[in-house]
């Protein structure tokens, strides 16, 4: 057993104490940045935590930033590292970033009960969320990371600021596929294949050698975690085999008030657009088109997620339930980043402490204008 590097306490609101054991930190792996970001050390560096919880569960967790949380979700077979490049582009809009690495991905061990469902997943993530000391959060969860995010959120809707649904598997279309493939298993298997080959094209090899180098580092360490205990995906695999509908989890958002909204790539033959258009009908959300994509178009160029946020977090309806927000909580529309981080996280919150120092406004300069990003995209009202 590894020995802790430090113990980290915080009490919430409630008074309850949680204690976060430090298992290893390591902000190299995080030091990724696009091919456009510039030198001068303003760039923001995700720094990469494997945590162990008050019930012993140990849990990889990346995180960079101030402000808001954004507590990000992979897909089946990823981890919260592979989003690096994405990730701290977010950081420079002004946000902190939390990915957290799915029970049996990553550095976070599998679930003792083998992962016999969704709900065990999402459980654990959300003791994740309460013992970093982060209150409310923006979810976004990308592909088998959306529907754990939508069952989190819909269990305790009061934590939830909003959800991003990113190629989720969350909708009655997908719905439809599991229920279909508990017969026939060999049909979710051809989608799992399709699935690898969409993977394994994100690397730009011949468009971008220079950004190939880049992600290969982040994508690296996963592929060789698969290569030597590739039997540690079959939780997951049968969960996602055994879910159920996902119709309740959209509806309760819906009547919560928790603003959904549903980012799809329209050439994802994974998890079809379809899929995204019934999420949003069903939670009152809204479908966000990125044309030509496919199912892992966020790895494929990490600009066109944040400038998709920046268009919809500066929308006069997002400015309005972010003033409301604040509000529920004490805060100004202007509140300084120190008064948004009293509100959102627990008094000595243990992500705070995980969180690499940074100069906000340093960061923000640094960047410049940004790239323009490789996709376009259109927002798609369901019908």
């Amino acid at each position: 057993m590894v020995k802790p590097t430090k113990h980290l306490r915080s009490t919430s609101d409630t008074g309850a104490e949680h204690v976060i054991d430090v298992l290893s930190t390591n902000t190299e792996t995080g030091a990724i940045v696009g091919p456009h970001a510039q030198d001068g050390g303003a760039r923001p560096r995700l720094a990469r935590h494997q945590v162990m919880l008050a019930d012993g569960h140990e849990v990889g967790v990346a995180v960079c930033g101030r402000g808001v949380p954004i507590v990000l979700i992979h897909g089946f077979t990823a981890e919260g590292m592979l989003y690096a490049q994405t990730l701290n582009r977010i950081v420079a809009a002004g946000f902190k970033v939390v990915a957290i690495d799915v029970a049996s991905h990553g550095s976070t061990q599998g679930l003792p009960t083998g992962g016999a469902n969704f709900e065990e997943y999402a459980k654990l993530l959300g003791r994740v969320v309460d013992e970093l000391g982060i209150k409310k959060a923006v979810f976004a969860g990308h592909s088998m990371g959306g529907r754990l995010i939508t069952e989190l959120a819909a269990r305790e809707p009061e934590r939830a600021l909003a959800v991003i649904l990113l190629d989720a598997i969350v909708g009655e279309p997908w719905d439809r596929l599991v229920a279909v493939s508990r017969f026939n298993p060999l049909l979710l298997a051809g989608v799992g294949a399709v699935l690898l080959a969409d993977s394994v094209s994100t690397v730009p090899f011949l468009r971008d050698p220079k950004q190939a180098f880049k992600f290969g580092r982040l994508l690296a360490p996963t592929l060789v975690a698969h290569v030597r205990n590739p039997l540690h995906l079959a939780g997951p695999g049968v969960s996602i085999l055994r879910s159920r509908s996902s119709r309740w989890m959209l509806e309760k958002l819906g009547r919560s008030g928790v603003p959904v909204v549903a980012i799809h790539g329209d050439r994802d033959i994974v998890v079809p657009l379809a899929t995204a258009r019934s999420a949003a009908k069903l939670s009152g959300g809204m479908v966000v088109v990125v044309e030509g994509g496919t199912h892992s178009w966020l790895l494929k160029d990490p600009e066109t997620l944040p400038a998709i946020l920046r268009q919809l977090f500066e929308h006069p309806a997002s400015i309005e339930s972010r003033n409301r927000d604040f509000a529920e909580v004490g805060l100004a529309p202007d509140a300084t980043i120190d008064e948004i981080e009293a509100a959102f996280y627990d008094d000595d919150a243990p992500i705070l402490r995980l969180t690499p120092p940074i100069d906000p406004a340093a960061v923000a300069a640094a960047r410049g204008v940004p790239p323009e990003p490789r996709y376009r995209w259109h927002i798609d009202r369901p019908r």
